[in-house]
Order: C-alpha cells, then sequence, then structure tokens
C-alpha cells in the first residue's frame, strides 16, 4: 500500500484489506453465536457501510435478513451536524432482532438521531455493530455492541467511506495525510 490521492487530498496507508476481512470474521463468528436461531435483521446504513455490510453477511451462517437505509451527515471532510434519512426502512421489526450496521461513529450524531426511531418500533432487542469507532471525536454517548476497529480521530477513506463521494471502492482504508 502506497500513498493515493483522491479528489484534492493525499491519503496514506491506514487498515490493510486483509486486517479488514480478519476483524470481519472475528465479528461474524460473534454474532453467528449471539444471534443462533434468533433470525435477526441487519440494517445497514447507506453509503458508506455498504462493503462492511456484505463481507460481513458473506460470514454469516445463521438465518438472517438485511435491509438498507440512507442516513447522511457529512460533506468533504466534516460532519454538516444535521443527519438526512433519503431512503427509510421497509421491514417490520417490531419483535425482531435488531442489530445496525454502520461504517463509523465519530460524533455519534447520526446514531445519535437514528436509533430512538428503532427503538420506537420496539424490537426484542437493538444492537450496533460498527467498523470504525472514533472516541476522541464522539459527543453523543451511543451503546456499541460489536467494534471491529478503535481509531484516532483522523479521516478516513476507503472500504466504503469516501471524500465527497470518492475513494468508496479501495479495499483498504486510508488516512488523510497531515491530519
Amino acid at each position: 500500500m502506497s500513498s493515493i490521492k483522491v479528489l484534492d487530498k493525499t491519503f496514506v496507508p491506514f487498515i490493510t484489506e486483509a486486517t479488514i476481512k480478519n476483524k470481519i470474521k472475528e465479528l461474524a463468528a460473534k454474532l453467528n453465536k449471539d444471534y443462533e436461531g434468533k433470525n435477526p435483521v441487519f440494517i445497514a446504513i447507506l453509503n458508506g457501510s455498504f462493503m462492511f455490510a456484505a463481507d460481513l453477511f458473506k460470514e454469516l451462517n445463521i438465518m438472517a435478513e438485511i435491509c438498507f437505509i440512507k442516513l447522511a451527515s457529512y460533506k468533504g471532510t466534516q460532519s454538516t451536524g444535521h443527519v438526512i434519512t433519503s431512503i427509510g426502512l421497509d421491514a417490520n421489526i417490531t419483535d425482531r432482532h435488531v442489530v445496525i450496521l454502520e461504517d463509523i461513529i465519530d460524533t455519534g450524531k447520526t446514531m445519535h438521531s437514528f436509533l430512538p426511531q428503532i427503538q420506537n418500533q420496539q424490537p426484542a432487542s437493538l444492537k450496533v455493530a460498527i467498523l470504525l469507532h472514533k472516541p476522541e471525536a464522539t459527543e453523543y454517548n451511543i451503546p456499541i455492541d460489536y467494534c471491529c476497529f478503535t481509531i484516532p480521530n483522523k479521516f478516513v477513506l476507503g472500504y466504503g467511506l469516501d471524500y465527497d463521494g470518492f475513494g468508496r471502492n479501495i479495499p483498504e482504508i486510508y488516512q488523510l495525510h497531515n491530519d
């Protein structure tokens, strides 16, 4: 892995594809055990979690469903502070075991806004599984039940994460150079 340029920014290697895949296999093993016989529904937050959700779902051997919702709070490298829902939840989750799949929690604003909407639908249980967590940036107390990586408060892209819509297709995770 060497540095890459995306739009006007330079990014340096941070987490390899192999490391990501190993962590996802570990997470899948935990979920397979925790949800055996429970037929959970996974709700993946678009756009960022699409690669994480797809790779995780391939590793699950339990009966499970997946659906997608689109939430957004970023423009460029900064959170806007406003959460926008542009695709809504289409699954009935009442009395279902629900696992939210998110690419990253930094400030926690997106999850803070979204979790009450899910809780109002009275799921049997509600857990949050994330690829990346930035504790230094967290402003809201979000219950994180499953986390693949805890990272410093640096801007990252790749593996579904983007910079103004670009870089999602990179199979590794890069961080902004000199961030």
